[in-house]
């Protein structure tokens, strides 16, 4: 999604080498680069004069120190800046409350609200162990109920039934009684939105907040919306005590700049991102690591703690025995190595946390979850036998597999040629040859040449 801003943004350590300190002179056009870059970026006009001048008022004077050059010291106050812009630190939900703890969800139609209201289900679910019930408020737009009721099922919540001819406050008050008689922790409220802010919507939330009053009202607003996106955010915070925004489609060609407007022109948290379509798909919002995947450094933590979320730990450990112990590797196994990738989000989810460098010989390499379903379809296609011993794999086998597959054959002499590089690595691995083995990455990822 940053990936234009960061794109711009890369371009201003090259323009400062060989100063020993920074002054107005020799960062004035640094500075226009970053502030192009922002506005390029959909951020708020206000927001980009604020910040270029915190960003100057930091930076100038300060000593470059030997291991620094004078871009890099530049792109070290732009990326504490960010931060600041984006609120230093995660702020969780505070459900510090007699239960149940209600969190009211508002927003436009078509920002995310339903699918985020599933995800936030799961989430506490799962994460926090919480017993959660969910019920729709949203009387006008068809389907709005079922969708929220299917979400349910699939996140394995309690849902409380409503019909379109109901009025939205007797449907949440009857929630909340359900929910209080039920000993549910959490009661989460989906509401109405409308294409645009009018009064008869803001009126309606009102209502709600003041019939509820929840511990928790999160704004969801969606990132590919631009400009307009702060607009909303604002007439919401007027007329509503939010306490938490969620930013929807993270994941998107969106430019970003909602993710740096919305926090500032609020005054309010961004709490969670939502990245995808899948329930899996939403995110602690972490300043620090979103600054650091603007400026291209990547969000390492963010790949490990998808990693300790959805990878099987018994697998895993399974796993590292038989490459420690330099068992062959076979193409189970690399079957499995793509299904924890899946797991993670997929190729796109994994590259948008990689560090720049990283990120462009993968995207460079045009990978794509598409050439990993296809992957997975071909090993599919070979019997228990031939993903035990490869070597058997001639042309006859081949064009049986490929048939199976519905690929040419020359897909399948590609997948092998991808798992003898990635059983090179694990026998690299085995060694200790980690450098070795960041060498001959590559290999392991469908596409990458």
């Amino acid at each position: 999604m940053f990936e234009s801003l960061t794109g711009r943004l890369s371009q201003v350590v090259k323009t400062l080498r060989g100063e020993a300190r920074l002054s107005e002179a020799n960062i004035q056009d640094a500075l226009r680069e970053v502030r192009m870059a922002l506005l390029e970026a959909d951020v708020a006009l206000p927001v980009v004069r604020d910040f270029i001048a915190h960003v100057r008022e930091r930076a100038l004077g300060q000593e470059v120190t030997s291991s620094l050059t004078p871009g890099q010291a530049l792109v070290g106050v732009v990326h504490r800046e960010l931060i600041g812009l984006m609120g230093e630190t995660n702020a969780g939900l505070d459900l510090a409350t007699t239960p149940p703890a209600v969190i009211l969800m508002a927003g436009l139609q078509g920002s995310g609200k339903t699918t985020t209201s599933g995800k936030l289900a799961k989430m506490l679910r799962e994460q926090m162990k919480k017993k959660v019930l969910l019920v729709s408020c949203d009387v006008y737009r068809p389907a709005a109920i079922e969708q929220l009721k299917t979400l349910a099922a699939q996140a394995e919540v309690d849902f409380f039934s409503s019909a379109a001819g109901q009025k939205p406050v007797d449907i949440a008050l009857a929630a909340l009684d359900f929910a209080r008689r039920h000993y549910h922790e959490v009661l989460i409220v989906d509401t109405a939105g409308r294409l645009a802010i009018d009064v008869e919507m803001m009126r309606e939330i009102t209502e709600l907040n003041t019939a509820l009053k929840p511990i928790e009202t999160l704004f969801v607003v969606d990132s590919m919306q631009g400009q307009d996106a702060v607009n909303v955010a604002k007439a919401f915070a007027d007329a509503l005590p939010l306490t938490g925004i969620v930013l929807t489609k993270l994941d998107g060609d969106a430019r970003g700049g909602a993710a740096l407007s919305v926090r500032q022109v609020t005054g309010r948290p961004i709490k969670f991102a939502g990245v995808g379509e899948k329930l899996a798909g939403l995110e602690a919002f972490h300043p620090d690591r979103m600054a650091s995947r603007i400026l291209g450094m990547g969000d390492v933590m963010g790949l490990i703690e998808d990693a300790q979320r959805t990878v099987d730990r018994g697998e895993a450990e399974k796993f590292a025995k038989k490459v420690k112990s330099g068992k062959g590797f076979d193409l189970e196994d690399f079957k499995q190595q793509i299904g924890q990738m899946k797991k993670m989000g997929g190729v796109a989810a994994l590259l948008d946390k990689l560090p720049g460098q990283l990120a462009r010989v993968a995207g460079n390499a045009q990978m794509d979850d598409k050439q990993v379903r296809r992957l997975e379809g071909i090993i599919n296609s070979m019997t228990p036998q031939e993903r035990a011993r490869p070597e058997l794999l001639k042309a006859s086998r081949k064009r049986r597999i490929a048939a199976g597959a519905g690929v040419p054959v020359q897909e399948v002499n590609r997948l092998l040629a991808q798992f003898e590089q990635a059983q090179k690595m694990m026998k690299m691995m085995a060694k200790g040859g980690m450098t070795k083995m960041m060498r001959s990455m590559k290999g392991m990822f469908p596409g990458m040449r």
